[in-house]
């Protein structure tokens, strides 16, 4: 299933690391920077977290959510953000469902072999609850500066 900018982003209901059930509709009124990502405590995720970590506050001014979603356990997401001090929750997604729903459940390949696992990708959600920006295939350098400036400049507008 693909999802569209300029479409309602849809909605799904997910353990979040502070042990709560979230709902994408509970935030709304809120933009939402919802990052998808293969792994909890690799480089590159890692990376990812930190630099949205060191840029949180600048999302609450805009008054943005961050929400990181993988397929990792509650227990991992757990120690991964007690580790880095990640001030957001990671959402549970060890089904892939949502994954999926987003179109970021890929065919993946690694040193000769294949697999299925998460295309890096973040999408911005409005205040309304729509899709309004999308990236996929993410390079980690200077991406969270670049989901920040997205949103900056759409409350200029």
């Amino acid at each position: 299933m693909a999802v569209d900018v300029g479409t309602v982003a849809p909605d799904f209901e997910l353990t979040a690391s502070n042990g709560e059930t979230v709902k994408l509709s509970d935030y709304k009124g809120k933009y939402v920077v919802l990052y998808f990502y293969p792994k909890d405590m690799t480089p590159g995720c890692t990376t990812q977290a930190c630099d949205f970590r060191d840029q949180f506050e600048s999302f609450k001014e805009l008054d943005a959510v961050i929400l990181g979603v993988s397929p990792d356990s509650l227990n991992r997401h757990e120690k991964f953000i007690e580790k880095h001090e990640l001030p957001f929750l990671l959402l549970v997604d060890e089904d892939h469902k949502v994954a999926e729903m987003y179109d970021v459940w890929k065919l993946k390949k690694n040193f000769g072999k294949e697999y299925m696992g998460i295309e890096r990708s973040t999408f911005i959600i409005d205040k309304e609850g729509n899709l309004v920006k999308e990236w996929r295939k993410v390079k980690v350098k200077n991406h969270v500066e670049e989901a920040l400036t997205y949103i900056r400049e759409s409350l200029e507008k």
